[in-house]
């Protein structure tokens, strides 16, 4: 059942996530958003900082161990529009909960080559690690049932909003 849109307001949220991503920035870092939030994210990033590298998507579909189950997304595919060996990347997903999105996406970055640095920043990192990851940046964090799915979502005029199912 749909909460609707949770009080934890995202535009304010990607404001300290600029701010965040903007401070790990250097000459040479490209941005790499994770489908689908993360890609939004990034996409504004790009236009907001100005950034002049063209960012890339990447996609977790083909290395989750819930392949099975969940099968891939209609429409997405990593695009990776630089080279991936010796590249400092900055991976921007929407939520951080298990970490098994990003050990999937670690995976699939590594099949495009080897990066010299990788780090992570994200908009809400929620408690829940099944694995031993952890993001460089965090705009919030907050602890959730783990029954409940926190999602970015955006509206028609692309602001950015969250809704939690139960």
């Amino acid at each position: 059942m749909s909460t609707g849109p949770l009080s934890l307001n995202a535009e304010a949220l990607y404001l300290d996530l600029k701010e965040g991503v903007r401070a790990l920035l250097t000459e040479s870092t490209h941005l790499v958003g994770i489908t689908s939030g993360g890609a939004w994210l990034a996409e504004r990033l790009q236009v907001d900082l100005a950034l002049l590298r063209e960012c890339g998507v990447i996609t977790s579909s083909l290395h989750r161990d819930d392949y099975e189950e969940r099968g891939l997304s209609a429409g997405v595919a990593t695009v990776l529009p630089f080279e991936v060996d010796g590249a400092d990347l900055l991976l921007i997903d929407d939520v951080l909960f298990t970490g098994r999105t990003i050990r999937a996406v670690l995976n699939e970055l590594y099949d495009y080559g080897r990066p010299a640095r990788v780090r992570l920043a994200v908009l809400v990192d929620r408690a829940g690690r099944e694995l031993p990851i952890q993001a460089d940046f965090a705009a919030a964090r907050l602890s959730l049932a783990k029954t409940q799915t926190l999602a970015l979502a955006r509206d028609a005029d692309l602001a950015f909003h969250f809704s939690l199912e139960n």
